[in-house]
């Protein structure tokens, strides 16, 4: 019996191993793509005034130097302007051995704020889009 439970003992504590080494390393990822009013992330909200500041934030988990991201802004739905009119890409890149933490991206209000509308936001990752998201300005 005692060779029983030092075998399940002993394979568990593998599998824990296993998954923290897992957890410690692994590839690339971003995630948790969000709009917000600040930098952090903190403070989420898919709702803006014309003069506010928009924040587009996400996770980046193993980010190893080499990796980018890259966001485009577009106005989806905002009078005057064509549906899907491009307003401008920005790009991230890091630059840092490892890096885990917050990234993000932010738009200022236009001199006479932003028209009213819809927005959106793609959230690329070395290329492949990852997230969109969606706000919009009242």
């Amino acid at each position: 019996m005692n060779i029983k439970k030092l075998s399940i003992l002993l394979a568990a504590i593998v599998l824990i191993a296993v998954q923290l080494a897992c957890a410690v390393g692994g590839e690339p990822t971003l995630s948790n793509v969000r709009v917000a009013r600040d930098s952090d992330g903190v403070q989420i909200t898919n709702t803006f005034g014309a003069f506010d500041t928009v924040y587009v934030v996400s996770d980046l988990a193993n980010g190893v130097a080499g990796n980018q991201i890259t966001s485009r802004w577009y106005a989806e739905s905002v009078a005057d302007l064509e549906p899907n009119f491009f307003i401008d890409e920005s790009a991230i890149d890091v630059t840092e051995e490892t890096f885990n933490g917050t990234i993000y991206f932010f738009f200022e209000p236009p001199t006479d704020g932003w028209p009213a509308g819809i927005y959106k936001v793609e959230v690329f990752f070395n290329g492949v889009l990852i997230s969109t998201v969606n706000f919009n300005v009242q």
